[in-house]
């Protein structure tokens, strides 16, 4: 079966229900392959830093400069996949954040409720275990490592069950990642700024202002978008947030329901989520997750706190976190689980969420970009702590799934009589 969604030319024909079912398919299918290519990049990343250590290193850290009208920025390559590429994946996941709350879970108070706590829990309980962990030592900046979860490498594993697991569990992680996302994002923007320049930061919120007042004169070209985009980006890079949060601000601004006849959220879905999974997070993988794996390298990690802080909040805090406040919703009638879906299901879900990887590294990378032996003791906990975290969650998964029959695989869509009309801005 093709993994293409329909043609965007024939979307305007279906009911708004049955193309954010074939959109919900079409994104869980590419994050599944995705996860696959990002697994093989970061295996590829550790064999290149363990067998060339010196030329991965090197190569990373190539300067490339660009110069454009008065504008001059000049990065190492890192910095340019961290900082520019990036920003697209970031972007992707403000237009899902933004579905979300429109059309989605989070539009739904009960059907959100879950999902929302659990992610509360799922972030507040490991950067608690991480703070017993590294409490007193200088690793204590990176507690925002544990609290993220890998959406590619949870939807790739879930994949490997097939119709063994219902689909509302997929949704639920699903809700629930995007909302981990929401407090990564938070935690990016307000703990990993620094020596702000509020003169960028008045020129950032001029452009927003600017797009809202474009999408008021109903100009739909993307060319005009991409143009204060990149200023957009450049004013948020110097400004002292993480250029990132820029991608964050534009997938928000993007209308949700068709603008002037124009599925324009769909339409960047199918150009950019290829993409971001087979090439920016890939790249992504290729250029932080290689770290020389050693006796001394693992002795040094472990043997101090910061990387057993990453890698258990990670696993345990993740775990722990998920469940007990999931659970709690339950008992105290705050929200329900969706159907076929039970409290194994949800232990599996949480030991599978406490795969980090991508956002985990990359806020490693914020929170020691100016000490490299702190960054791979983080890198370490990453790494092993999403491995554990990723083969206990399957297995308790897999010992769920034998004791289900196979379940239907459509995707149940919030949709309400209200969630009409073409807004601008929703």
């Amino acid at each position: 079966m093709s993994n293409q969604p329909p043609t965007n030319t024939s979307w305007p024909w279906l009911p708004r229900p049955m193309r954010a079912r074939s959109m919900l398919q079409y994104f869980l299918k590419l994050e599944a392959a995705g996860g696959i290519v990002l697994l093989i990049a970061a295996i590829g990343a550790l064999i290149w830093a363990n067998v060339w250590t010196e030329a991965y290193e090197s190569f990373w850290h190539i300067h490339a400069a660009l110069k454009i009208e008065g504008f001059h920025l000049d990065q190492d390559l890192g910095h340019w996949v961290n900082d520019a590429l990036m920003v697209i994946f970031f972007f992707l996941v403000g237009l899902e954040i933004k579905r979300e709350f429109v059309t989605g879970e989070l539009h739904d108070p009960k059907r959100a409720a879950l999902p929302l706590l659990g992610a509360i829990g799922g972030m507040a309980v490991p950067a608690l275990f991480f703070f017993a962990f590294t409490n007193g030592t200088d690793g204590i900046s990176g507690w925002g490592i544990p609290v993220a979860t890998d959406i590619a490498f949870v939807i790739g594993v879930l994949a490997l069950f097939g119709r063994r697991l219902p689909t509302g569990l997929r949704v639920f992680l699903l809700t629930l990642a995007i909302a981990d996302d929401i407090g990564g994002i938070a935690i990016i923007a307000i703990f990993y700024s620094s020596d702000l320049a509020f003169d960028w930061l008045t020129a950032a919120l001029g452009l927003i202002i600017l797009i809202f007042l474009m999408q008021r004169a109903r100009i739909v070209s993307f060319a005009p978008y991409i143009v204060v985009g990149a200023v957009l980006w450049y004013a948020t890079f110097e400004s002292g947030i993480h250029a990132t949060i820029a991608g964050v601000i534009l997938g928000l601004l993007t209308p949700a329901r068709p603008f002037q006849g124009e599925n324009i959220m769909e339409k960047l879905e199918h150009l950019l989520l290829p993409w971001s999974n087979f090439v920016i997070i890939p790249l992504f993988a290729l250029a932080n997750a290689g770290v020389v794996i050693s006796g001394e390298s693992l002795s040094d990690a472990f043997g101090g706190r910061l990387a057993w802080g990453v890698l258990v909040g990670l696993v345990g805090g993740k775990f722990v976190g998920i469940s007990l406040l999931t659970i709690a919703g339950i008992v105290f009638r705050i929200g329900r689980l969706p159907s076929a879906v039970t409290i194994p299901h949800v232990l599996g879900a949480a030991a599978l969420a406490g795969i980090g990887f991508t956002v985990s590294l990359f806020i490693a990378e914020l929170s020691f970009k100016d000490n490299a032996f702190l960054l791979d003791q983080a890198k370490m906990g990453v790494l092993f702590g999403s491995l554990i975290a990723g083969i206990l969650g399957a297995v308790l998964l897999l010992i769920v799934s034998k004791k289900s029959p196979p379940v239907a695989t459509s995707f149940p869509v919030v949709e309400s009589a209200s969630e009409k009309g073409n807004e601008v801005n929703e």
